[in-house]
């Protein structure tokens, strides 16, 4: 089975907050497999706009990334990640190695 991954580019405008939502999604994360490949980090833009934060999560399925996405414990730290960054995030299934 392919796993799936989280493609999320992100522009944190509160740092503080940001944390908030970081301790809430973790459960979420946890409970759906997801293993961080990339999490903020060095980068460079090759092509379109540029965003601060770029984040690769990997989960056992896609249907497992969509699944951790649309749990009420992600829901519940979306909520407050939409009042602290802005994002852009693709949910796309792997290719069979």
């Amino acid at each position: 089975m392919a796993k799936g991954y989280w493609i999320a580019r992100v522009d944190v405008r509160d740092p503080e907050r940001y944390k908030d939502y970081v301790a809430t999604a973790k459960p979420a994360f946890e409970r759906h497999g997801a293993k961080f490949l990339a999490r903020g980090g060095a980068y460079e833009t090759m092509e379109g706009p540029d965003h601060a934060r770029n984040v690769v999560i990997e989960f056992p399925s896609r249907q497992a990334a969509i699944d951790c996405y649309n749990s009420p414990e992600y829901q519940a730290a979306k909520a407050i990640r939409l009042t602290v960054a802005d994002a852009e995030m693709v949910i796309v299934e792997g290719a069979d190695a």
